[in-house]
């Protein structure tokens, strides 16, 4: 018997090429184009922020979608959802964008006001609209999921919405719903006034229902109402239960829901991140041609002005430089490494604090040292490729993406054992020459220190750090193998009647 086909009505506040903030964007276009190459049907709902382009993207009205209105408070909000495609793919994912002239079309900033850096006073309102367009979407399209999979805290009104529905529609007790946590740390807190605009029953404005700690959090809400919840790897998921650290203020909401709670990890966009076929590199390689790796290590050096040494090893640093990356841990250690046999190349921004002392340290050790503080893609990618070892030792790490493409490129990574890096990285064992990188458990200073100078002697081992490359590279990352968890997670969660 062929193996059932969902339908999967995906909701999200970012989704690539059209507009992003982060790696949930990016998420939001490759798992809907693998779900749909497995066979599935995905349809995926966006804000239209005024950054998108209608005529590029070929968006257009669709007529049942057109001057829909919903209550917002005491305010009737007209919207309407347009159509498209997501560009340049095999097989057809259909996008509906929420548009919306007031709380969308007028700002090109996706959450956070421009002219003030701050939130946008209105976000509560903003993604409570796109929350209730969902149940509008599916009473007006006949077309009704299997599944609808919600992302992060922008969605997490819509599995509360669809319960209350329920109660006077029995169409919305056709389909379950998934909540995904990319990262937990933000939740949509807003004033208990927000609650009024919200519409939903009384019952919840309590402890009991989406407030936490006086305030209304929408995090919450996709929490406790959902079927189930996933997040982006299993570490995560046991991290965010068990540790008030790691939990964000919602560690009992989560241990409370422990047995609906998995762990699937994101995929990497290989047509992108690929040394085989990456345009950025000026040579592409493989394992059998790792050879070529130095080719890339040779155009990394010279590129910030560094002399080439074959048998010295580059270490690379691609971040947000602030301290949840790890970036306190990597100036304590400043010194140290400086003292220790290799060149060190960074690439990032973030807090005014690490680059005045990054500017002030590629002055101090030139020669060894060299940072690029901005973003280039095309940096990013000469890095992975031309560095031996890459840095990563986040404090946590919900999933991470950066090891999985220096794995893939022959780059070992050290990471702290956290999150998504504890799960994609295994921790080379000398005794059995077993691993595809390095990893420390405490999260210090000398910990760190420490597995950077067993790597270093492990190094100076071709043989053995061959044999870390070639496991590395072989390792799959793609999104095809993730999608497949999810498909399986679908399963299990229409099966739970």
């Amino acid at each position: 018997m062929a193996a059932k086909k969902y339908k999967i009505l995906f909701v999200t506040s970012e989704v690539v090429p059209f507009v992003k903030t982060g790696g949930l964007a990016d998420v939001s276009a490759a798992l809907p184009q693998s779900l749909a190459e497995l066979g599935h049907e995905v349809r995926i709902v966006v804000p239209k922020y005024g950054a998108v382009d209608d005529r590029k993207y070929k968006i257009h009205e669709v007529v049942r979608l057109k001057d829909l209105t919903v209550q917002i408070g005491n305010k009737e909000v007209v919207f309407s959802l347009k159509s498209c495609f997501l560009p340049g793919q095999r097989v057809r994912v259909q996008i509906y964008f929420l548009d919306n002239q007031e709380y969308f079309g007028s700002r090109n900033s996706l959450y956070v006001d421009p002219m003030t850096g701050k939130d946008y006073k209105d976000n509560d309102e903003r993604f409570i609209l796109l929350n209730l367009s969902i149940t509008e979407l599916i009473q007006k399209l006949g077309w009704i999921p299997d599944i609808i999979h919600c992302n992060d805290w922008q969605c997490g009104l819509v599995p509360a919405y669809l319960k209350a529905a329920a109660e006077d529609n029995e169409l919305f007790n056709n389909f379950k719903t998934l909540f995904t946590i990319h990262n937990l740390a933000y939740q949509g807190i807003f004033p208990v006034t927000t609650f009024k605009k919200t519409g939903l029953p009384e019952q919840l404005n309590s402890k009991k229902g989406i407030q936490l700690n006086g305030k209304i959090n929408f995090m919450k809400s996709g929490l406790i109402h959902s079927d189930v919840i996933n997040t982006v790897s299993n570490t995560y998921a046991h991290e965010i239960r068990t540790s008030e650290e790691y939990g964000s203020g919602l560690k009992d909401v989560l241990s409370k829901r422990k047995n609906d709670l998995y762990g699937i990890i994101n995929g990497i966009d290989t047509k992108v991140w690929n040394p085989e076929k990456d345009k950025h590199l000026p040579k592409k390689y493989n394992f059998k041609s790792i050879e070529a790796k130095q080719v890339n290590k040779e155009a990394l050096t010279s590129r910030f002005g560094l002399e080439y040494k074959k048998d010295v090893p580059v270490f690379g640093i691609i971040s947000r430089l602030y301290d949840s990356k790890g970036l306190d841990l990597i100036q304590k250690v400043f010194p140290d490494l400086m003292k220790l046999d290799l060149q060190l190349i960074v690439l990032g921004t973030g807090d005014n604090k690490y680059h005045k002392f990054l500017d002030k340290m590629s002055h101090k050790y030139k020669g060894i040292f060299a940072c690029y503080l901005g973003f280039s893609d095309e940096l990013a990618h000469l890095i992975e490729a031309g560095s031996d070892i890459f840095l990563m030792p986040s404090r946590y790490e919900p999933c991470g993406l950066n090891q999985m493409y220096s794995l893939k490129y022959g780059t070992i990574p050290i990471v702290h054992e956290t999150g998504g890096l504890a799960d994609t990285v295994i921790r080379y064992n000398e005794k059995t020459g077993q691993g595809t990188g390095f990893s420390f458990k405490k999260y210090d200073s000398k910990a760190f220190l420490k597995e950077i100078k067993r790597a270093l002697k492990i190094f100076n081992d071709k043989k053995a750090w061959l044999k870390i490359v070639r496991a590395g590279m072989k390792t799959d990352f793609t999104w095809n193998s993730s999608a497949k968890k999810y498909i399986d997670l679908y399963k299990t969660i229409l099966s739970n009647n």
